[in-house]
């Protein structure tokens, strides 16, 4: 129970400030990245017609994304956002299920890990709706339907960093929270084995693929 809350943390001082980073989301990340990495190697290192398990795998999640994106946007699109996508899709699937295994944490329970990707989708729908539309058209769509509207449009656009950023914390943070009380209150014999594969394997997956596909949805709005 006394792990509840507790961080492990890194100051470092920059210009009279004291600059804090969370050593178990930055090592979680890292070994997430290191993984999907291996993972992309072997499953391309020897592609064949009768592919191993592996390939299956990496061609079952890639082909299913891909297909969802050009459904969202065209074939010309989806090959430009599809791996964007498949990477973030894999990413958060693999650091929401990783809290299953004993003394590992999810990223995603640091909310600068779902901020940042949610930061990250803002800024990538609205460039590529001005990439797409030009700015002029863009900024008019803030001004629809009255140019009164244009702050509420702005903030609803905003609310969407919170919105996407928060549930997944929300979810991820929260499952942790309820597997670590339940484990102590049933001394680790009873629920959580049950628990730890409903939040690990049935939530993470439903919270990776709603965050990727509403990700792909604010892309989509802004380029049409």
């Amino acid at each position: 129970m006394e792990e509840l809350g507790k961080v492990y943390q890194l100051i470092i001082p920059v210009f009279g400030y004291n600059m804090t980073l969370n050593l178990d989301a930055i090592l979680m990340t890292w070994l997430v990245i290191m993984v999907l990495i291996i993972f992309g190697f072997f499953a391309a290192r020897k592609k064949s017609v009768l592919p191993g398990p592996i390939q299956i795998m990496g061609e079952l999640v890639v082909s299913q994304i891909y297909n969802l994106v050009e459904d969202a946007m065209d074939k010309e699109r989806a090959e430009k956002y599809g791996p964007l996508i498949c990477a973030l899709f894999m990413f958060l699937l693999l650091s929401n299920w990783i809290g299953m295994f004993p003394h590992l944490h999810e990223p995603t329970k640091d909310l600068n890990t779902p901020l940042s990707l949610g930061i990250m989708g803002f800024c990538i729908a609205h460039y590529a709706g001005i990439k797409s539309k030009g700015f002029k058209k863009y900024a008019a769509e803030y001004f629809e339907p009255i140019f009164l509207m244009m702050p509420l449009n702005v903030i609803g656009e905003l609310a969407k960093i919170v919105s996407i950023s928060f549930r997944l914390f929300g979810n991820i943070m929260g499952g942790s929270i309820i597997i670590l009380v339940v484990s102590y209150l049933t001394y680790s014999v009873i629920l959580p084995p049950f628990l730890n594969a409903f939040f690990g394997i049935f939530v993470g997956a439903i919270q990776a693929f709603v965050f990727t596909m509403l990700t792909l949805v604010y892309i989509s709005v802004q380029i049409k």
